[in-house]
């Protein structure tokens, strides 16, 4: 929580220590220093988001609700994170996949796949499209909400650039039954 309040560089060993109520001593005996740390709790992240998406995905109605819903939960999540967090994160995050040797251990490359084959299988999404290609463009829609170079602090605000650009995106695969959806989930958030 203190990396996401006030940003990597700015906690230390003696503020975590001091938050857990526990010894600095405790802290290095189980983490080499502090990028060890950064590692183990970007980790522990990532394992958060694989079990809330996939919770989402499989309490869903269909794959359209499930996407609004993740995309609520991405615009609260970002509302409660600190600006330096996400400049540091940016710097840091090949820690974040150093030690995850299959790219499907990382949750949004997974999440976003099975997103698309259930939307096939829902009808939702066009059976002529390549899942794969769709897994990787749908990545870079999420990569780019997160580009500080790209999106500057004065420029559109992240939640409304990844839902402008995801939902439209999304509009181009779907069939009239996901563009059906898609529109009912957008008049439901407005109102």
């Amino acid at each position: 929580m203190l990396f996401r309040t006030y940003g990597i560089r700015s906690v230390t060993m003696d503020m975590l220590a001091n938050q857990m109520g526990i010894s600095k001593r405790t802290i290095y005996e189980m983490f080499q220093d502090k990028d060890e740390l950064l590692q183990g709790v970007l980790k522990w992240m990532t394992e958060k988001q694989r079990e809330v998406s996939s919770r989402i995905l499989n309490e869903s109605e269909n794959v359209i609700e499930a996407i609004f819903k993740m995309l609520d939960l991405m615009k609260d999540h970002f509302q409660n994170m600190s600006p330096a967090f996400l400049m540091d994160i940016r710097k840091y995050r090949h820690y974040a996949f150093r030690n995850m040797d299959d790219k499907t251990d990382i949750p949004f490359i997974r999440i976003h796949e099975d997103i698309v084959t259930n939307g096939i299988k829902e009808g939702i999404f066009r059976e002529d499209i390549d899942v794969q290609l769709i897994n990787m463009c749908l990545q870079e829609v999420s990569r780019m909400s997160n580009d500080t170079d790209l999106l500057k602090p004065d420029d559109l605000i992240r939640k409304d650039v990844i839902r402008n650009v995801y939902i439209n995106y999304l509009r181009g695969i779907s069939t009239q039954k996901g563009l059906d959806l898609i529109n009912f989930y957008e008049k439901k958030q407005i109102l």
